[in-house]
């Protein structure tokens, strides 16, 4: 990579949901498939594609979420995480919502960052907090740990308070600052700063950058783009096949398998996990207001890194 800047972790990403120190331990292996997206923007579609492309079948024989553990998530031992990793004699595919600026750098890993359109991420996570089960809560905060400075006030329930409505609520989570809740509620702030801290390393051949929108207009066509960059070969007649694995309504219809931790009983309706999978549903929601406080936040991006988010590659 010659002279080029390459990144560096500058912090630590921690509340009672998640510790990105927990990195600290984890040990890459050259052509490790790093998933890094903000919460809601397409990330367990993502860990579905990687899967498909590396069995080249949509019978894995186990649940989706077996083969990648959420590293930074406190409910599961550090140690067992590490521990079904280091088995693992596939390729691996690994799952954060750690932004780039949190996580060390790999040189011989394959980074693959989702974006997707914030308003509509928004409505999915409404969707997600009200189908988040109680008890996954009590669980996050039992798994917290003594020295988590969140761990106390870890709530029992599944949605922290919100606004009255949804327009309200949107006003709020637009001009939050700071990195809110990180996977557990996170506001535009942290959204767009996830999608920077890898935007600023575009040009880095092991970082590769999909769109919601992109894999909802042509997914074919973003399958076997991504197939490319991770050097996967797959036989003309089979990509089809793999194809169809990846549809919403296909990935809706197995929730049992694909929905992450579905067996654990986190969520009240598994199914409901992948909720409407829709471009630009935000448009039946929110009004003037709404999109003039949203603009005056996205103009303090650079445009082309706007355009991208908000309609990807072809925006």
């Amino acid at each position: 990579m010659g002279n080029r800047a390459l990144p560096e972790r500058r912090g630590i990403y921690k509340n009672f949901v998640v510790d990105s120190s927990r990195w600290d331990e984890f040990v890459p292996r050259e052509g490790d498939i790093i998933i890094s997206t903000p919460p809601k923007a397409g990330t367990t579609w993502t860990q579905m594609i990687c899967a498909l492309l590396i069995f080249q079948t949509a019978d894995f024989g186990k649940r989706l979420s077996d083969f990648t553990p959420w590293v930074d998530l406190k409910t599961v031992p550090i140690d067992e995480v590490l521990a079904t990793y280091a088995a693992q004699t596939h390729r691996r595919f690994i799952k954060t919502h750690t932004p780039l600026d949190g996580l060390p750098y790999f040189a011989q890993a394959r980074y693959v960052v989702v974006g997707r359109d914030p308003r509509d991420a928004f409505l999915s996570m409404d969707n997600h907090r009200k189908n988040t089960s109680p008890e996954f809560m009590k669980l996050i905060a039992k798994n917290s740990g003594a020295g988590a400075e969140r761990a106390d006030a870890a709530p029992t329930s599944a949605a922290p308070p919100q606004a009255p409505d949804l327009r309200a609520q949107f006003r709020d989570w637009i001009v939050a600052e700071g990195a809110g809740e990180g996977a557990f509620n996170p506001n535009t702030s942290s959204v767009l700063h996830h999608l920077a801290s890898f935007w600023a390393f575009r040009d880095l051949p092991n970082i590769f950058f999909l769109h919601y929108a992109d894999m909802k207009r042509d997914l074919a066509g973003e399958m076997t783009r991504l197939a490319r960059y991770l050097d996967i070969d797959v036989p003309a007649d089979v990509m089809p096949r793999l194809v169809e694995a990846a549809g919403f309504e296909q990935m809706k219809r197995n929730a049992d398998t694909l929905a992450p931790n579905a067996h654990k009983g986190i969520w009240r309706e598994n199914a409901r996990f992948f909720n409407k999978g829709e471009i630009g549903q935000w448009k039946s929601l929110l009004g003037e207001e709404e999109l003039r406080i949203y603009r005056d936040v996205m103009d303090r991006f650079d445009p082309e890194f706007v355009r991208w988010i908000e309609g990807g590659r072809h925006a």
